[in-house]
């Protein structure tokens, strides 16, 4: 009885051993957190920074935003399209022998620039002489033929006022002489034909333009189904610049044209960058294309110096208008919301306030303001995000900038690939995509 008594005994304490150990384990590791936590208030405590002066008023606990800033100002904007252009000769001739034969002589040199009869090829004329010599002897023995029916006709006709013959004989002669005339007219045909062949034989030049490749060799024999023909001429000077436009903006063009305007036109490189040729716009095309909802356009240039090739990708700029004397403001500076086009207009405080303005035009990097700035203001064109109204900011060392637009040069080379047209104004899109790609709401007044 008490060896089962010690069992049970034995059994219990070993059940309730391991839930005290436990415990103590725990205490321990409560007492080291508390301990590294009152050890990292310390450390805080003696490294923070001293306080800066406490700031009233409502942006108190804010510090004042860097920004750049530029001075709005007055200039001239320009109104202008840019679209993707292929140059086009006004003239492109594939010269194809008319007549088959023999190729003798070529009389040009691949890339050589002709003008508008001079010699290009010689085909074989020797069987065409002989074809003419040939018609011009049947056109001789028709011709006596003929000769020999208008005697026989006058004999009869003589003979009839004696009633030596009858009137039926005298006119079967006259038919027949009319007969000998119509083979007399169809020989002098055949004549001119191997007149025409022979002029043939000799090829020029149908215009004025630059020669390609030379497309068959001296020897060969052509003939007038020939697809490649011989040579390909194109016009190089003057040449043109076929591009498209929306056929929103065709409105804006008409009404420039119609006005006795001439537009010109600039072509630049595949990059934009650097202006090729000056001309000016020469026709519209007579119907929208419905595919694509735009109109073609071509321009003129005089390519003298022959920059502009055939079939080059060109980025043309039509000029359509030139605004004068207009307050402007750089694009940086505007910002798009739910009130619409807005600046960070800078006061003297060192605080900025949300100004609502109107844009116009854009040229470039500058933006025409029709209403809500003037000349002189300061507006905020770099840390704009980081702005609220009413927010406290300092001017960044090289920060202050002249909001004028730089002149327009003479021959509009300036860098192309950006559209200038007619800027959103008040209440116009609630939101506006900047350049990072996230979307910039308006500030929260107050």
């Amino acid at each position: 009885m008490d060896a089962r008594v010690e069992d049970r005994d034995r059994q219990v304490a070993d059940k309730t051993a391991p839930p005290r150990r436990r415990w103590r384990v725990l205490r321990v590791g409560v007492g080291l957190v508390v301990v590294l936590l009152l050890a990292y208030g310390t450390w805080r405590v003696v490294t923070a920074p001293t306080a800066a002066p406490a700031r009233t008023g409502r942006f108190a606990d804010v510090a004042a935003q860097p920004v750049g800033v530029a001075t709005v100002g007055k200039g001239d904007i320009r109104i202008s399209f840019d679209a993707l252009g292929t140059v086009t000769p006004l003239a492109t001739v594939t010269v194809k022998p008319q007549i088959s034969g023999q190729l003798i002589e070529v009389g040009f040199q691949e890339g050589q620039m002709v003008k508008k009869g001079d010699f290009l090829a010689q085909i074989d004329p020797r069987p065409y002489q002989v074809a003419l010599e040939q018609d011009q002897g049947q056109l001789a023995r028709d011709q006596a033929a003929l000769n020999q029916a208008q005697s026989d006709l006058a004999r009869d006709q003589s003979m009839l006022k004696q009633n030596a013959v009858s009137r039926q004989q005298v006119d079967d002669q006259a038919f027949l002489v009319q007969q000998d005339q119509g083979t007399i007219q169809s020989d002098q045909a055949q004549i001119d034909a191997q007149k025409l062949n022979l002029d043939y034989c000799h090829i020029i030049s149908p215009i004025d333009g630059r020669v390609g490749l030379r497309q068959v060799d001296p020897g060969n024999y052509v003939q007038t189904g020939d697809a490649a023909g011989l040579v390909v001429i194109t016009q190089l000077h003057p040449i043109s610049v076929i591009f498209t436009l929306p056929e929103d903006d065709l409105p804006q063009i008409q009404a420039r044209l119609h006005g006795g305007a001439t537009l010109p036109v600039t072509a630049f490189d595949r990059t934009g960058t650097k202006a090729l040729a000056t001309g000016t716009l020469s026709t519209l095309d007579n119907q929208i294309d419905t595919t694509t909802g735009t109109l073609k356009l071509r321009a003129a240039f005089d390519n003298t110096d022959e920059t502009l090739f055939p079939n080059q990708f060109v980025n043309a700029r039509l000029l359509v208008d030139t605004l004068q004397d207009v307050v402007t403001v750089p694009n940086a500076a505007v910002q798009h919301g739910a009130p619409g086009a807005f600046v960070y207009l800078v006061g003297q405080e060192g605080t900025v306030s949300v100004r609502p303005i109107t844009t116009g035009a854009v040229d470039g990097e500058m933006a025409s303001v029709e209403k809500g700035l003037a000349p002189g203001d300061q507006v905020v064109v770099d840390g704009t995000d980081r702005l609220r109204d009413g927010a406290h900011v300092t001017i960044a060392a090289g920060g202050t900038g002249n909001a004028t637009p730089a002149a327009a040069p003479t021959d509009d080379t300036g860098q192309a690939g950006q559209r200038h047209r007619q800027g959103q104004g008040q209440g116009g899109q609630g939101q506006h995509r900047r350049r990072d790609g996230q979307t910039q709401q308006p500030p929260a007044n107050g």
